[in-house]
């Protein structure tokens, strides 16, 4: 996998490589520490089970082909579908990142990792934007035309 995004590196402009590496690790460390965290008894289940599900939501606002092979409602794919600026990434994840941020008034936790990498995320989504650099896709990960190449 780090070949394919070393040469989807060389190939594009920008920090569009940085950005698809932050977005994957922001899904699996939503994932990850969601699922860690939803064993506590105390209302950190709540900002848990909001990690896990901010992940899984990162899974399909990164890898668009997903959208063209999950049996997803047509909502879902219309709101799915509005991120794709820089501005509304980093919208998206300076939000995910904020309610993270707010689980550290029910009990400090491993939570506040995600926080940060999702705010890092956010932070370059928004200097691309104001760099006004086009979005560019990962083609590993279903952009720049991979899912029009399959239909």
């Amino acid at each position: 996998m780090f070949q394919l995004l070393d040469a989807d590196a060389r190939s594009s402009v920008g920090n569009g490589p940085i950005l698809v590496v932050a977005g994957i690790l922001c899904i699996l460390l939503c994932i990850a520490l969601g699922i860690a965290n939803v064993f506590h008894a105390s209302l950190l289940i709540i900002f848990s089970i909001i990690c896990l599900v901010s992940g899984l939501l990162l899974i399909f606002i990164e890898v668009p082909f997903l959208l063209r092979i999950c049996p997803t409602s047509a909502k879902f794919d219309a709101f799915v579908r509005r991120f794709t600026t820089n501005y509304m990434r980093a919208a998206i994840y300076g939000v995910m990142s904020v309610v993270q941020w707010l689980s550290l008034v029910v009990h400090p936790s491993s939570l506040i990792a995600a926080a940060v990498v999702l705010l890092i995320t956010g932070v370059f989504y928004l200097i691309a934007g104001l760099r006004k650099q086009d979005f560019v896709g990962s083609k590993t990960l279903g952009g720049q035309g991979v899912a029009q190449m399959i239909v």
